[in-house]
C-alpha cells in the first residue's frame, strides 16, 4: 500500500456570510464593509487604515488571495498559512498616521485579540502602508510590547 504525501489540514473558516457583523469592528455588515474589498466589488480599500481592518477579515475568513493582492510586491510571502488553533476575536485600531486619499505612506497601529489552544492573546503592531498602482497595499509592520 503507498501512502500519498497530503498537506496538512486547517479547519474551515469562521462562518462569516454577508450579513454578519463584520470582523473589523466597524459598526457595518461584513459584506457592506470588508467584504466588498475581498470580493472586488467595493474596489480597493481608499484609506490605509481600511485597508488594515480588510486584510484583518481576511485573516478571520482565510481569504489568502486577499491578502496576497493587497500586500507589498517588495515583501510578500509566496503564500499565507493559517494557523488552524488560532481564531481571531477582535481589532482594535489605535492610531494612524497619514494614509488617506492625500498620502502615499501611512501607517496604522493596531492590537488584534485571538484565542489560540484556549488560551487569550494579542498582537500590537504598527503596520506601515504604501500606494502601489494607485492602491493602498500593506509593506510591513513591527511587533510593539
Amino acid at each position: 500500500m503507498s501512502r500519498r504525501k497530503t498537506r496538512p489540514r486547517t479547519s474551515p473558516a469562521p462562518a462569516v456570510t454577508a450579513a454578519s457583523p463584520c470582523p473589523c469592528g466597524l459598526d457595518a455588515a461584513y459584506g457592506a464593509c470588508c467584504g466588498r474589498f475581498h470580493s472586488g466589488t467595493g474596489g480597493a480599500a481608499p484609506t490605509a487604515e481600511l485597508l488594515m481592518r480588510s486584510r484583518y477579515s481576511a485573516f478571520v475568513v482565510r481569504d489568502e488571495a486577499y491578502l496576497l493582492r493587497t500586500w507589498a510586491p517588495g515583501t510578500r510571502p509566496g503564500e499565507v498559512e493559517f494557523d488552524p488553533g488560532t481564531r481571531w476575536a477582535g481589532l482594535e485600531i489605535e492610531g494612524t498616521t497619514e494614509g488617506t486619499a492625500f498620502h502615499s505612506h501611512g501607517t496604522v497601529t493596531f492590537t488584534a485579540r485571538y484565542v489560540h489552544g484556549g488560551e487569550a492573546g494579542s498582537l500590537h503592531e504598527r503596520s506601515r502602508f504604501a500606494r502601489h498602482e494607485g492602491a493602498w497595499v500593506y509593506v510591513d509592520g513591527d511587533f510593539l510590547d
